[in-house]
Order: structure tokens, then sequence, then C-alpha cells
């Protein structure tokens, strides 16, 4: 009659396995297989992503061409000017004015309105900003918008031409926003709108402008 082999004696233990610890030891095993060939997975895709973010990054073409805050407003004024009877108003302004955008915008309600946006000051440190803003074709929900729902805080004179004042400064910046302080103008079926973050008196001179464009 055969021998029956005997379990080899395990060292740590002094002695053979139990079955029970024979399949506790081999599920260890496995488990430990699985969870290194997960971090195994997770880093070859960490790899493989930085690779394809590189490469899209090394093949799409980059435009290095500074982007331009100098838009010609004049030039897109007369772009637009053969969709309105009326002139669009276009402000000589002092050479430190630097216009950031200028486009034919056009409400819900269908009033169109000719925008000319400036920064004032040095291109590589503008201080402040105005705007105007020709409204064509107004109606009350047009003026209400665009002067905020605000309460007008007065009348002044400037160049020639009565304007409604809405003087918001006592407000903090983030509530003020753009139109901190704002002149209106209005003729016919037309507002001309003027407004600043800052000074009143960078607005008044936008005023200024606008009206002896107007003649």
């Amino acid at each position: 009659m055969a021998k029956q082999k005997q379990p080899p004696i395990v060292a740590e233990l002094g002695r053979p396995e139990t079955p029970e610890e024979t399949f506790a030891r081999k599920a260890e095993s496995s488990r430990l297989y699985r969870k290194r060939k997960t971090i195994n997975n997770l880093v070859y895709s960490l790899l493989v992503s930085l690779g394809l973010v590189i490469f899209i990054v090394a093949i799409v073409p980059r435009n290095e061409t500074p982007v331009s805050f100098d838009v010609d407003f004049a030039s897109e004024a007369q772009s637009a000017q053969g969709d309105f009877a009326e002139p669009l108003v276009v402000p000589q302004v002092p050479a430190d004015w630097t216009a950031n955008e200028a486009e034919i915008r056009t409400s819900a309600d269908g009033v169109s309105e000719w925008y000319i946006g400036f920064l004032v000051g040095p291109k590589e440190a503008p201080t402040e900003y105005v705007g105007v803003s020709q409204g064509i074709g107004i109606n009350p929900t047009w003026l209400l918008d665009a002067t905020r729902e605000r309460t007008p805080t007065g009348t002044v004179q400037v160049g020639g031409l009565d304007w409604v004042e809405y003087d918001a400064t006592n407000l903090s910046p983030e509530d003020a926003g753009n139109r901190a302080y704002m002149l209106v103008h209005e003729q016919g079926d037309q507002a001309y709108l003027v407004y600043g973050n800052n000074k009143p008196e960078t607005v008044t001179k936008l005023a200024e402008l606008v009206a002896a464009d107007l003649g």
C-alpha cells in the first residue's frame, strides 16, 4: 500500500496548513494580484491620457497674433450704416481712448442698438470704461432696461443738448456696474446713452463728443 503523501510544513506555522488556512492564503494572494493589476492599469491609463494630451497640444495650430482691443469703430459704423436710415454716431474721441467693441445689437422686441465701448488710458493699463449706445426705434421697455430701471437724478445740458442724468455713483462698484453714471438724450424714436464705471467727467466728455457728431 502506497504511503500517503504528507502536506508540506509551513515555516511560519511550524506545521502543515489546515484546509481553511490554505484557502485563506490563496484568496489573499488573489486579492493582492488583482489590486496590483488594477493599480498598473490605472497608471497605464494615466500615461496614455497624458500622451494623448501632449500629442493634441503639439499638433493643434495656435494663433500667435496678439489679441487687439483697438477696434476701428468708424469702419464698423460705415459697414453697418447701409442697414439704417439714421446716421450712426461716430464720436471723435481722444487719442488715449481705445475702442474695445463696436457692434449692432438687436433686442427681443426689435430695437436696434449701435454700441461702442471705450477703454480710457494707456492700452496696457486702462483706468476706466465709458460707452455709448444709440437706440433706434426705441420703446419705453427698451429705455427702462437700458437705464437699469433707475430713477433719473436730474437734467443737464451738454454740447447744446438736454440730457437726463442717472447718477448711481453712490452705489458699490458691483451694484453700479458699468453704468455708474449715465446721461440720456432722446430725439424722436432714437435715444443716445453715454455711461461709464468711474468718473462722471469722462461720461460728460463723451456726451460732448456725441453732441458734436450729431451737429
